[in-house]
């Protein structure tokens, strides 16, 4: 790939991520004013993403995301290894319980849900499925930073100090390290109410072969039906859990370098 079709491709991709659950909608004169393109160049772009059904659009009104997004989704959920190898458990969790269980996928500087179940008949939560998720707040991106090496634990923490702070897990560099320390030894993190009021997430890792982490399961429950007891008891079937997908996930992965 040349350097001139790699920049291309960035620009491509740029106009498809102008879409935010803030702005659903876009005009092309909106995008020439936002991405700095020249006229021919986003028309360009654009008939290459609505031919492909990435992009959408009906006559005099603005440009939304296509039906291609949908069928790549259902593909997704047909072959991703985490989803496959996860819903055994988020379906166990919730025989267990009267709560919400997640599988979260970390991806660049985002955390989100990319499958669950619920037990209740009215589940709470603020992130639904394909919602970019806080990292610097709740249990489910505490479960997956605490288990990151140094060299980018740190960068990570600095960037979401905020929210580190804010949510009590201290108030310096060392002190929010030493809080994750803890939940690095317990192997699961809880959070109270952080992400969506009066409701406790309890979450652990998931590994790649390599045993970096890739991604989270969580439980979310009211916290008025849990007690200490009760949150450690989930913990530890979540973190058991999160080590029967990483094992899961390592097996499929040396299958398929053997084929």
């Amino acid at each position: 790939m040349t350097a001139k079709t790699a920049n291309s491709l960035e620009r491509l991709q740029a106009v498809l991520e102008v879409f935010t659950e803030d702005r659903l909608e876009w005009t092309p004169e909106e995008m020439m004013e936002a991405l700095g393109y020249s006229r021919p160049t986003l028309y360009r772009y654009l008939k290459i993403l609505k031919s492909a059904g990435l992009l959408t659009s009906m006559p005099n009104t603005g440009f939304t995301l296509g039906p291609k997004i949908v069928e790549l989704d259902y593909l997704l959920r047909k072959s991703d290894a985490l989803i496959l190898h996860g819903l055994p458990h988020l379906e166990f969790l919730t025989s267990q319980y009267s709560c919400t269980a997640l599988l979260v996928r970390w991806y660049g500087d985002k955390i989100l849900c990319v499958d669950s179940r619920s037990s209740i008949k009215n589940p709470v939560t603020s992130y639904a499925r394909g919602r970019p998720m806080p990292l610097g707040r709740g249990a489910i991106g505490r479960s997956i930073v605490a288990f990151l090496p140094k060299r980018h634990l740190v960068p990570l923490i600095e960037k979401t100090m905020a929210d580190m702070v804010a949510v009590g897990l201290g108030n310096t560099l060392d002190d929010v390290q030493e809080s994750l320390k803890r939940v690095r030894k317990t192997g699961f993190a809880v959070a109270y109410g952080e992400v969506t009021p009066g409701v406790v997430g309890i979450a652990a890792p998931v590994f790649d072969a390599g045993r970096s982490p890739i991604a989270s399961v969580c439980v979310t429950i009211s916290g008025s039906l849990v007690n200490g007891t009760a949150i450690d008891q989930i913990g530890q079937q979540v973190r058991h859990a999160g080590s029967e997908i990483s094992a899961a996930l390592a097996a499929h992965r040396h299958q398929s370098s053997d084929r």
